[in-house]
């Protein structure tokens, strides 16, 4: 089930909003529920803290009033649930910068206007896509990646992986995306053989061929559709080129 949460310190805000989530749930009979609904971040904190396994849609303004901003709550819930959702609304327009700044993939950044139906849709909207990305991690996960991280488990579609690569810490990858870079413990072998889609082209590199943009003989490097660039040894050119064909 795809579980809902509000974090939002104006109550007529707040009861708006839990109204638009019900009735939308309640008329397209969904596998979702309102878990929480609330102005305090730390009680959706206090609440993953006791449901760790919890997919989560959350609808978080960034000025709540107190010590804990929304963009810090979004970064915690961030390591608890990997594959929850994220949707800002404020009134601040000028803050949405640091939700890029900060990494958090946001699902929505929804600007408060004096007209409602306009949240209302946008809010809707924000339902429909998660819901829909939730049920296609849940039964298609051959297209995704498995990330372990902790005792949680994110599931990343394969059309945004570009590149992994070693890190500087010991038995430790990174995973570079269309738009952002993630840190994991695992191994060059294991990724090699998690999908004949990964290829393994320098001792430090392992592309997702599906992602390859441009192969530079020349230079001796690949340059991936979000612009990175990639080493390639002779080896892992040789090998790149039976892939291919």
């Amino acid at each position: 089930m795809l579980h809902i949460f509000i974090c939002e310190d104006s109550q007529a805000q707040r009861e708006k909003l839990e109204k638009t989530i019900k009735n939308y749930i309640l008329i397209e009979d969904l596998d979702i529920e309102l878990a929480l609904s609330t102005d305090n971040p730390q009680d959706i904190l206090d609440y993953l803290g006791k449901h760790p396994e919890t997919i989560g849609l959350y609808f978080l303004d960034i000025d709540l009033q107190r010590e804990m901003t929304g963009i810090v709550l979004a970064s915690k819930i961030r390591e608890i649930d990997l594959s929850g959702k994220i949707v800002f609304i404020t009134a601040h327009g000028e803050l949405m910068y640091l939700t890029f700044f900060h990494q958090l993939e946001a699902l929505d950044y929804i600007v408060k206007s004096q007209d409602f139906a306009d949240i209302k849709r946008r809010v809707i909207t924000c339902i429909r896509v998660g819901y829909k990305r939730y049920v296609s991690e849940k039964n298609h996960t051959e297209n995704f990646f498995k990330m372990k991280i902790g005792s949680k488990t994110r599931m990343i579609p394969f059309s945004d992986i570009m590149f992994f690569t070693t890190s500087t810490k010991p038995h430790k990858l990174v995973l570079h995306l269309k738009s952002s870079q993630l840190g994991f413990m695992s191994s060059m072998k294991e990724i090699e053989e998690y999908s004949s889609e990964f290829v393994r082209i320098h001792t430090s590199y392992i592309v997702n061929i599906a992602n390859i943009a441009m192969v530079d003989r020349g230079g001796r490097a690949l340059i991936m559709k979000n612009g990175e660039k990639c080493l390639i040894s002779v080896r892992g050119l040789k090998e790149l080129d039976k892939v291919l064909e």
